[in-house]
């Protein structure tokens, strides 16, 4: 698949970039993208809640018909069951993590929701020139998803306070972040870069 690039100020450059099957055109696996989405928010949980046990609850024997205060039947009381600290986090395969991410980008593809922007830098972080980027480019009413090849702070800066805007660098990509856009947009060089980690055995 070959796709124009443009520059940052939404004019064309007259070049164009092949995106390879390997990694945008492959036949997308629906279980493993769930599989990867399901693992990337279950690692976002902190698991910090919990609930006091009748052995945690301060109080006395209570009266004699009464009983034990600390018994779940009492307001105040410990709580059965209740909720404890846990890690909800869990690992998933390194080939389907890979085989995710490739069928999310194939759809993005498959849908026409990728766009290639010539390698770029603001000279200072300023939103305003940002917003600018997304007007020239006609995605300002989008969720769109910039990934960068390396780390850039005045772009990611530019970019943070930006409602519907994220933006990662290669290293950072994710099913998750990718299928929840509506707009891919990637710099040109890091396209290179995304086949080399997507396609490392």
């Amino acid at each position: 698949m070959d796709l124009a690039v443009v520059k940052h100020s939404g004019e064309k450059t007259g070049r164009k970039v092949n995106l390879s099957t390997e990694v945008f055109g492959i036949e997308p696996n629906d279980h493993a993208i769930w599989l990867d989405v399901k693992s990337y928010l279950a690692n976002q949980r902190q698991g910090t809640h919990k609930s006091k046990q009748r052995n945690e609850i301060a109080g006395s024997t209570g009266g004699a018909r009464a009983g034990n205060i600390k018994n779940p039947q009492f307001k105040g009381g410990g709580r059965i069951f209740g909720p404890q600290p846990r890690d909800y986090s869990f690992k998933l395969n390194k080939k389907v993590k890979d085989l995710a991410r490739k069928s999310a980008l194939t759809y993005k593809a498959k849908d026409k929701s990728i766009a290639i922007l010539e390698d770029f830098n603001f000279d200072a972080p300023k939103t305003k020139t940002y917003i600018s980027l997304l007007k020239s480019l006609s995605f300002l009413d989008k969720k769109t998803l910039l990934v960068l090849s390396e780390a850039n702070q005045n772009i990611v800066k530019s970019g943070r306070n930006i409602q519907n805007t994220k933006i990662i660098t290669v290293n950072q990509i994710n099913t998750y972040d990718v299928m929840n856009a509506d707009q891919l947009i990637l710099v040109e060089s890091s396209i290179s870069k995304i086949d080399t980690i997507l396609n490392k055995q």
